[in-house]
């Protein structure tokens, strides 16, 4: 099982000297951006960056967002991304269909889909199923765009909310590592970063996609277990190796199989 995501830094593929920094920055991983962050005319620029700097750190790894399967870009970010085995996985943006996702799983790298899009919504049971998607990861940004939400209120939250839980459910149905949630775009409001963060966090969500170095430790502290609950977990584990049993109580509660394994994984992400 590959490690688990918590933060992941995008760097945009035109800023060859922000790569280093941005692997060094603490983020469990780094996204290298070949598609937003890139400018149409310096599309090719930043392909030769990726090229150079995979040739000249080959002990680093990273992912990259290509640029996605409508664009003339597509098909030669996969063609360099699949010859540098420095790059680890590829994102892919605007998944729209199963048939996208399994042209970019036919690379051989894993793949993590963006879901930012109705039509990718409609798709996320299909997209989950293709053999070699690791994760899903969700684009609010481009979805309260496309269906006319006003970021921010209410109206937003029971959207956006509605459509994590539909990629949380097709992530465990198709045994995905937790789906990462979408770019908290106000990189200098750390107490709403780690509202939201908590947030999907208890939902099931496994890390969060970040645009800001400072966003990272806010981040990882959120998906970080509590003293408390390391606490409880070890006791709920140290008892249920002790006495074999996988039915019995601690602190008034029942404890059975779910539970324990709750409290394992507690431990293990810690």
């Amino acid at each position: 099982m590959q490690a688990p995501i918590r933060a992941a830094l995008f760097v945009p593929a035109t800023r060859p000297e922000r790569f280093a920094k941005a692997l060094a920055a603490g983020a469990d991983t780094v996204i290298i951006d070949l598609e937003d962050a890139v400018e149409h005319p310096l599309k090719e620029q930043a392909r030769n960056n990726l090229r150079e700097f995979a040739a000249a750190n080959p002990q680093a790894t990273i992912l990259v967002r290509i640029n996605d399967a409508t664009t003339s870009w597509f098909e030669e970010d996969l063609a360099l991304c699949s010859a540098l085995p420095s790059v680890r996985a590829l994102v892919l943006p605007k998944a729209e269909s199963p048939e996208q996702v399994k042209r970019v799983a036919d690379t051989g790298k894993p793949v993590l889909p963006i879901v930012e899009s109705p039509r990718g919504v409609l798709a996320l049971s299909g997209i989950a199923a293709v053999p070699g998607v690791e994760r899903l990861s969700f684009g609010s940004l481009d979805m309260m765009l496309e269906t006319r939400t006003i970021p921010d209120t209410a109206g937003a939250h029971i959207l956006l909310d509605h459509i994590r839980c539909q990629i949380l459910l097709c992530s465990a149905a198709h045994g995905l590592l937790p789906p990462v949630d979408g770019v908290y775009p106000n990189f200098a409001d750390d107490q709403g970063l780690a509202a939201i963060a908590s947030q999907v966090r208890d939902m099931g969500f496994g890390g969060m996609l970040c645009i800001h170095p400072r966003q990272i430790p806010v981040i990882l502290q959120a998906f970080a277990p509590s003293d408390a609950d390391r606490e409880w977990a070890k006791r709920v584990v140290d008892t249920a190796d002790a006495t074999g049993s996988l039915a019995f109580q601690l602190d008034g509660n029942m404890v059975d199989a779910p539970v324990i394994e709750r409290a394992r994984r507690i431990l293990a992400s810690a």
